[in-house]
């Protein structure tokens, strides 16, 4: 057994994503959705789920999960946000974070060069993914945060600013934009981040990660704009990859 471990999972397309791969690859495997109310359960969840090899991890636990876990990769211990934990026999659970890798394959279709700033909407467990590789990539980054406090991947809290600046400046300082926040998310696809985005011009890129609907009203208004924009599928279908990678390997 495999599965995703959210709160509110009627979005996600990670259960047909993997159940369809089992069947192609002929695999008596099942995925299920699994809900927690709190993620302190999950402790309990997997005692009691003998079966259960490993499973992916979504909104809103990327990082309340860590405590829970046993031991994480050099990856998700920089990043400081886990998307998959593999379930040992002995019942250790060890964390990952394949988001990273989804990120970069999502960078390379857009098939750009970025010279100047990018910009990031949110702060939880995806802006962390996504910060990881635009460091690792020398892209300066802003975060945008409503909680101004709080600090980036590496404790950069110089990168932090409060929602008013994008207000105040636009978006004419950055080249590319990325939301890692679930506004817009199905089914409340009419919902957007209140911005100024008559700012936008062609040369920017729009990056939403999420991937239900295909086009958010982020993505409308940016598109609408002149903007490049992108969608989150790609992402999610190359960390579902990397993912599987990770649980069909033998590791001790």
């Amino acid at each position: 057994m495999y599965g995703l471990v959210g709160k509110s999972l009627g979005h996600s397309f990670s259960k047909d994503y993997f159940t369809e791969k089992f069947s192609k690859m002929n695999l008596d495997f099942r995925y299920e959705n699994i809900e927690l109310d709190d993620v302190c359960e999950i402790v309990s969840f997997v005692k009691e789920n003998k079966d259960l090899k490993g499973f992916n991890v979504t909104i809103p636990y990327k990082e309340s999960i860590i405590p829970f876990l046993d031991s994480l990769d050099e990856t998700a211990k920089e990043v400081g946000a886990v998307n998959t934990v593999k379930v040992f026999e002995d019942g250790k659970l060890k964390g990952y974070n394949t988001d990273v890798i989804g990120f970069e394959k999502l960078l390379e279709t857009t098939h750009k060069t970025y010279n100047n700033n990018a910009l990031i909407l949110g702060s939880g467990g995806a802006s962390k993914a996504v910060q990881y590789v635009l460091k690792k990539k020398n892209i300066r980054f802003k975060v945008a945060s409503r909680k101004t406090f709080q600090s980036g991947i590496s404790g950069e809290e110089s990168n932090i600013i409060g929602y008013d600046e994008i207000n105040s400046d636009g978006f004419t300082p950055y080249s590319m934009i990325i939301n890692t926040t679930p506004v817009g998310t199905f089914p409340n696809c009419d919902e957007c981040l209140d911005l100024p985005y008559s700012t936008i011009g062609t040369y920017h890129v729009f990056i939403d990660l999420i991937y239900n609907p295909e086009e958010t009203m982020f993505l409308k208004k940016a598109r609408f704009n002149g903007a490049a924009t992108y969608n989150g599928m790609t992402m999610l279908r190359e960390q579902a990859e990397a993912a599987w990678g990770i649980f069909r390997t033998l590791e001790f």
